[in-house]
């Protein structure tokens, strides 16, 4: 490999401190000699390390354009320059060109000046993408503006084809009528025979109905066919957030008139969207009186709600309905990998045990009072608590500082992995405050609403106990939010938790 030598020095000073022309040229010969490198140019001079255009740099660097060199050698990275921003000028040339740096005395890419050089450069590049980003999508944009239809894969839409761009016409669709008619007929099972979207979807794969990559029709789907406004001839593009699920306000929405042409009238589609909507409400999964417990049960081991699910046994007037309630665990669209092992549990059961669980407690004011006076108790401990609260919040704010700081050394080029990895540390840092903070402040409230009056409690606790008795479902269902009731289920182990409202806004923490 043809090798040339840089050397620099900047004062007389490094003569004397053994960093001398000569001695970095005899280090970096020997260096040479060890590598078997082919020495064919030498450069050394007396010139500031954070000077980009110095003489003999100058004409190492346009060797390095003329491509007469494989490897540059110098004593250390520093030699090369001190300035990061000009060493990655330096280092970007001579990636390029295919030249490789060597030093003596270091590794370029694990020296601190090689690893702040790295950071900046990468960096730069972040600043760079995000601006091409931007340059792209102000593109994308205008061409939408101006009557194309920008929006990639989703373009392609089942019932169409799609024309790119030509000089004189920006992107449309026109009818695939093969698929077409299979559009057409979603919306005419939906509105004219009330078909459910399951049934849809299971009427299509029995009829063989080829999807557009030949995959097997699904409930999704069929839904984004039946809900998808394009189908009526209104194209919009720039609907969410940068392409995630987020959507944006339709005031934000650009239209593309014209871009596609209708396959189902506007009268269709909204009878379609109406249609919908009745479906969720009298689906047997959505019938809010066969649930009296619907968002009061959750899962110990996953965290998730349970939901209501009807299973059906039998047929014609001998089939039986059967309500359970399952952890949406378990759903694979929630889960696909991990399903939650937790059981169902029938629900007639499940509501008659927390029915039966929330009665003996209103029916025994003692355990209420006990754990009244138990709370009433811990409220002497305010003081404390207000004080580690205080406490938690001066350590927040340091690491917020702490934070800021860390921005501040970032922009000023301090080594990459070193900001990484000291954020981390921040954020767990915070992470754990914040859950003190949180934990702290429940203590904080159960304490204050602990501070109350008890003369009334006893007369709350008696309308409470009449209220339960109601045997209609709203009145139930008002009972439960208003006690604040949690079913916790762990396989066989039933853990119920609530709170008494007792005046003021106060309340009294049970659990069963």
């Amino acid at each position: 490999m043809k090798a040339a030598i840089y050397s620099r020095v900047s004062t007389d000073n490094q003569e004397r401190e053994g960093t001398s022309l000569q001695t970095q040229l005899e280090n970096c010969l020997k260096y040479c000699q060890d590598k078997s490198f082919e020495v064919s140019y030498r450069f050394s001079e007396a010139y500031s390390g954070l000077a980009l255009e110095r003489p003999e740099l100058d004409k190492l660097r346009q060797l390095v354009r003329d491509e007469m060199i494989d490897v540059i050698v110098c004593y250390s990275l520093d030699r090369l320059s001190r300035d990061p921003g000009h060493g990655v000028i330096i280092t970007q040339e001579l990636e390029k060109c295919g030249v490789k740096l060597e030093t003596v005395t270091e590794d370029v890419d694990n020296s601190e000046l090689g690893k702040l050089i790295s950071y900046i450069r990468g960096y730069a590049s972040k600043v760079e993408a995000e601006k091409i980003r931007e340059r792209t999508m102000r593109g994308r944009r205008a061409k939408a503006r101006a009557g194309s239809i920008t929006c990639g894969g989703s373009a392609k839409l089942y019932g169409y084809n799609y024309n790119k761009a030509t000089p004189e016409i920006g992107g449309r669709r026109c009818i695939n009528e093969d698929e077409a008619k299979w559009v057409r007929k979603m919306y005419e099972w939906l509105v004219y025979e009330h078909m459910s979207t399951n049934t849809i979807t299971y009427r299509l794969r029995n009829l063989l109905v080829p999807t557009r990559y030949n995959k097997t029709w699904g409930r999704s789907t069929v839904l984004n066919v039946l809900k998808n406004p394009a189908y009526t001839g209104k194209t919009y593009a720039f609907t969410s957030l940068d392409g995630k699920q987020f959507k944006k306000s339709k005031e934000e929405w650009i239209e593309i008139p014209g871009a596609t042409p209708p396959i189902v009238s506007c009268e269709l589609f909204n009878a379609a969207q109406i249609q919908l909507q009745q479906n969720a409400e009298t689906s047997s999964r959505n019938i809010k009186r066969q649930y009296v417990l619907r968002g009061h049960v959750f899962c110990k081991r996953c965290g998730r709600k349970f939901f209501g699910v009807c299973t059906y046994h039998g047929h014609g007037q001998e089939r039986i309905i059967a309500r359970r309630y399952r952890c949406t665990g378990k759903l694979r669209n929630v889960q696909p990998i991990n399903l939650c092992n937790n059981p169902s549990r029938k629900a007639d059961n499940l509501e008659r045990l927390v029915w039966s669980e929330l009665e003996k407690v209103l029916n025994n004011p003692e355990i209420i009072i006990t754990e009244f006076e138990k709370q009433k108790d811990d409220a002497g401990h305010m003081d404390i608590l207000e004080n580690e609260l205080k406490q938690l919040e001066n350590e927040l704010k340091t690491a917020e500082r702490e934070q800021h700081r860390l921005l501040q050394l970032a922009l000023k080029g301090f080594p990459e992995n070193q900001v990484e990895a000291e954020n981390n540390r921040l954020k767990k840092t915070k992470e754990t405050l914040l859950a003190q903070e949180a934990e702290l402040h429940a203590q904080f409230k159960a304490s204050q609403d602990a501070i109350i009056r008890g003369s009334k409690l006893e007369h709350i606790i008696e309308l409470l106990s009449q209220q339960i008795k109601a045997s209609d479902f709203s009145t139930k269902l008002d009972f439960l939010d208003s006690m604040g009731i949690k079913v916790w289920i762990d396989g066989e182990n039933i853990e119920i938790t609530g709170s008494i409202p007792a005046e003021d806004g106060h309340t009294v923490i049970m659990q069963s």
